[in-house]
């Protein structure tokens, strides 16, 4: 499995982030972001958030007013099936390494864009499979910190046991 650094976002905190053209990936997340919430988003199993263009491109095609970088995601990626996507399974990007942690729940945060939009993209104990798998994202931890830049590829390594 393979795919493309389409778009890098931070944020001082909150939605939307915006697109930079490299960061530096350290065990907490990209230096210069922040959440919102970090009661409930970030730390070290929840440092990086990856959600794909083409996920964001369906729910853009069912009327929700989004683009790169509106749901908060940190990585939206070209190329990845998000219906493939697991927890364990790491990925080189740039000079770094992460591994998937788990699906993002959808928060309040985004009824800014549709109080809809939550249930269309996560639901409670949701397992692969699900026509909504992997639209909320995908939350990472950072096993090897390093420079990471729009237009790097994005490789799956392997699958942690």
């Amino acid at each position: 499995m393979q795919g493309t650094i389409l778009q890098i976002n931070l944020s001082p905190g909150g939605l939307p982030k915006r697109p930079v053209p490299e960061a530096f990936l350290t065990p907490l997340g990209f230096e210069g972001d922040s959440v919102a919430h970090p009661e409930v988003h970030g730390g070290p199993l929840q440092a990086v958030l990856l959600i794909t263009a083409e996920g964001i491109d369906e729910l853009v095609a069912r009327g929700y007013p989004l683009f790169y970088g509106a749901l908060g995601e940190n990585l939206t990626t070209r190329g990845l099936d998000r219906r493939m996507l697991r927890g364990g399974q790491r990925f080189r990007i740039g000079e770094a390494i992460v591994e998937l942690t788990r699906l993002r729940r959808a928060c309040k945060s985004l009824d800014v864009y549709s109080p809809q939009l939550k249930t269309e993209i996560y639901e409670k104990d949701m397992q692969p499979g699900h026509p909504a798998w992997g639209l909320s994202g995908f939350y990472a931890a950072v096993l090897k910190p390093g420079w990471v830049r729009a237009g790097d590829p994005i490789v799956l390594a392997e699958i942690a046991v």
